[in-house]
C-alpha cells in the first residue's frame, strides 16, 4: 500500500485529534473531513473510517444507537484491509476497540464502562 503522510502534529488533523480526546465528537469529524476531501487513496477511505468513528460517538452522545451502530459498522469495514499500523495509527487497537464496541451495543449491553477508541 504506497501511502502519503498524514501529519497528525499540526493542522486540522491534530486539531481534530484533540477534539476527538476531549470527546468532542462533532467538531472531530469537521476537522478530519477538511483533510479527507484532498486525500488520495489509501489515506482517503483510512480518513473516512476515522470520521465515521467520531459521527458515531457523536450519534451515540445524541441517543442514536441506530445511527451509532451503522457508522461503527461502516468504520470496521473501511478498516478491515489496513494493516495493524497506518500513517501513524495503530489501526489494530481501533479495530479491537470498535468490535467490542459494536458486541456490546448489538447486544443491548451497557457501554457506559468502555473506552472510547484511542486513536493515535
Amino acid at each position: 500500500m504506497r501511502t502519503m503522510a498524514l501529519d497528525w502534529e499540526q493542522g486540522a488533523l491534530a486539531k481534530g485529534l484533540e477534539c476527538y480526546r476531549r470527546q468532542e465528537f462533532f467538531e472531530t469529524h469537521e476537522h478530519w473531513e477538511s483533510v479527507w476531501v484532498a486525500a488520495n487513496e489509501p489515506e482517503k477511505t483510512f480518513l473516512q473510517a476515522l470520521i465515521h468513528v467520531s459521527v458515531a460517538f457523536h450519534h451515540l452522545r445524541s441517543t442514536n444507537e441506530i445511527g451509532a451502530l451503522r457508522q461503527l459498522r461502516r468504520a470496521h469495514t473501511k478498516l478491515a484491509p489496513y494493516p495493524a499500523e497506518f500513517c501513524g495509527i495503530d489501526v489494530h487497537a481501533v479495530r479491537t476497540s470498535l468490535a467490542v464496541w459494536l458486541d456490546s451495543l448489538q447486544s443491548g449491553e451497557t457501554v457506559d464502562s468502555i473506552p472510547f477508541p484511542i486513536i493515535r
